[in-house]
């Protein structure tokens, strides 16, 4: 009997363990997936994305260049058989309808050479206009005198600025000058006379003596 208890016990316990376990493992589960949806939210442009937008434009590049080449084609060939005409079957023909054909052939050769000395003669005109613009352009450029512009440092009129302010702040400006006489009273003394030049009160007497007489 003791033996099947601690069996049960044994049992519950690790039922009990397992149940924590699976718990647990759950809980990891709705956290991982709840990270990968918030990353997914945080960019749009996966590197998968990045990667199928990639070759979705490159394949999109390469279909339009194609067709840019296939009309380019086509528009050549429009243009040679307008101007060219189809091609002739000399294979069957005799003298006289080659000579047709040649003189045919001739006749469209001096057509395009005539159209292509107009198309060169208004090229030259027109060429010949541009520079004529050009040239008054520029005659009327030279007509205005340009000022010489002085080079003027973006910091000069801050530190004027500045310098303004420490003036302002400076309180010894705001004092008032006051005059020393440091030096007055030596000049009194230097006009007035030492007493051994006015002589002693005796020789005064004898001279006004002497001047009664």
């Amino acid at each position: 009997m003791a033996d099947d208890e601690k069996k049960r016990l044994e049992e519950a316990k690790k039922a009990k363990q397992a149940e924590i376990d699976r718990k647990r493992a759950e809980v990891r589960k709705r956290m991982e997936e709840a990270s990968k949806a918030k990353k997914a939210k945080k960019g749009f442009m996966t590197p998968e994305r990045k990667k199928k937008l990639r070759l979705l434009l490159r394949k999109k590049a390469a279909e339009e260049l194609k067709k840019e080449q296939e009309r380019k084609a086509a528009e050549r060939r429009r243009i040679i058989e307008e101007r060219c005409g189809k091609a002739k079957n000399i294979e069957d023909a005799n003298e006289a309808m080659l000579k047709r054909i040649i003189q045919e052939y001739y006749d469209r050769m001096y057509v395009c050479e005539s159209q292509k000395w107009d198309l060169e003669h208004e090229v030259r005109k027109r060429d010949y206009e541009i520079a004529d613009l050009n040239s008054q352009v520029n005659d009327l450029r030279g007509k205005f005198v340009k000022p010489t512009l002085k080079k003027v440092s973006k910091y000069e009129n801050k530190f004027a600025k500045l310098q303004k302010k420490a003036a302002e702040f400076n309180f010894r400006n705001q004092l008032k000058v006051v005059k020393k006489k440091e030096f007055t009273l030596e000049e009194e003394d230097k006009e007035k006379k030492p007493d051994w030049s006015k002589g002693k009160p005796g020789d005064q007497k004898v001279k006004e003596e002497e001047v009664e007489a």
